[in-house]
């Protein structure tokens, strides 16, 4: 019984994502597309923080990384939207001593297997990828989504992810959570959604 209720909250967050997934799409997309954000202040929110492989980036068989279909064009939308976003993602900690270090090895190791025509849009994440610093650190755990939160300020932070583990844990600590790739769902946020978060941010 303590269990349930204790999970409440993680349903209601999965909830209200999905709930307001499906007002965007329902017909307030248009007025939310009004007026892009711009910058790092208040207004300038949400951050929105993807989880990298099979969430943004799909591994074949042969060891070859490329875009999951749409991936591409959505990280194009939210570029043209100045929205920002991020990475919480898994790698070896002892790929460097710092976020940066372990970032540049993890975007050798993509590079290095990239199949197809456009390279992935590592500059559009900036210095916001958020890794383990130790092996305890990777994700289920929290700390990369709580690290990324404080990174954020009182920007309203979103996460998506392909697993439902993480996207309950990310939910629970306060993100608009949302899992992609589900059956008769938009495969990613939509922009629109993201953008009225950004307006109701305080």
């Amino acid at each position: 019984m303590k269990r349930s209720a204790s999970r409440a909250p993680v349903r209601m967050g999965l909830a209200l994502g999905a709930a307001l997934a499906s007002t965007v799409l329902c017909g307030t997309a248009p007025a939310a597309a009004a007026a892009p954000v711009h910058g790092d202040t208040a207004r300038g929110c949400p951050v929105v923080y993807f989880d990298l492989g099979e969430t943004l980036v799909h591994t074949a068989d042969d060891g070859s990384t490329g875009y999951r279909p749409g991936a591409a064009s959505y990280l194009r939308a939210l570029r043209s939207h100045h929205i920002r976003i991020g990475l919480i993602t898994n790698v070896p900690s002892a790929w460097g001593k710092t976020d940066a270090e372990r970032a540049a090895r993890l975007r050798h190791e993509v590079d290095a297997t990239w199949q197809g025509s456009a390279p992935f849009a590592w500059e559009d994440f900036g210095d916001r990828i958020r890794t383990p610093r130790t092996e305890a650190e990777r994700k289920p755990a929290p700390v990369l989504w709580q690290r990324a939160k404080a990174d954020a300020g009182r920007c309203r932070v979103v996460y998506q992810a392909e697993t439902a583990e993480e996207v309950e844990v990310a939910a629970s600590l306060g993100y608009v959570p949302y899992q992609v790739a589900r059956p008769h769902r938009p495969a990613y946020l939509p922009v629109g959604l993201i953008e009225l978060l950004g307006r109701s941010s305080r």
